[in-house]
């Protein structure tokens, strides 16, 4: 199996970044949401991104942009994919592609809906399920997600209440792409813990070699 990437989001500080990236983090997520307890100014994330290291990807996280709001966001602090938060339409999506990851909230009545639609969207390069609205630690039944990934194409993040001592679980049940990590290795709201970040990383790693 290949290995499973992983994406520490809401990083708001240089100690937490450098922390991540020596635990072997795939992306930095940074919040651009104002009303998230994570959010960072674009200006200050632009700052922060001179201290990543080769190969470590950022992602700026967005809620139902207008057009002139992502443009400032992505002048100010351009990063590596887009993820889209909200209730965004085609519409929406493709003028802030390509290379999107589009969030879904799983549901099990409208999810097979939702992987297809943007299975189609070819400005969407992956697809976030997570078990909230976002940002909220709020797990699923992961088992119900996989019998809808046999006709999805495109790489599955997994996000939603995962943590040190779930995050394996989650990989085996339903080997996605990559996992997606905020509230889990919060010591306090919005405040990260790199010896949290560290055993997360380290769970997804022993996961991957079972």
């Amino acid at each position: 199996m290949p290995r499973t990437r992983i994406k520490i989001c809401g990083v708001r500080d240089e100690d937490i970044l450098i922390a991540a990236a020596r635990a072997g983090v795939d992306a930095i997520g940074f919040n651009f949401v104002g009303t998230s307890p994570r959010y960072i100014d674009p200006d200050e994330a632009f700052d922060l991104c001179a201290f990543l290291p080769p190969f470590v990807s950022t992602v700026g996280v967005i809620a139902d942009p207008d057009a002139d709001t992502f443009s400032d966001i992505e002048e100010a602090c351009p990063t590596t994919h887009v993820q889209l938060h909200g209730n965004e339409n085609e519409r929406t999506v493709k003028a802030c592609g390509p290379d999107i990851i589009k969030a879904v909230k799983f549901n099990p009545a409208t999810i097979a809906a939702d992987l297809a639609r943007w299975e189609r969207c070819e400005d969407v390069f992956a697809i976030l399920v997570d078990g909230s609205a976002g940002g909220e630690g709020i797990a699923f039944d992961w088992t119900a997600l996989t019998p809808h990934l046999k006709s999805v194409t495109k790489p599955i993040i997994l996000a939603g209440g995962l943590k040190p001592d779930n995050v394996g679980a989650a990989i085996r049940a339903v080997r996605p792409y990559a996992v997606d990590v905020s509230s889990g290795v919060e010591r306090e709201k919005g405040i990260k813990d790199a010896d949290l970040i560290r055993a997360f990383c380290d769970a997804v790693h022993k996961a991957d070699a079972t």
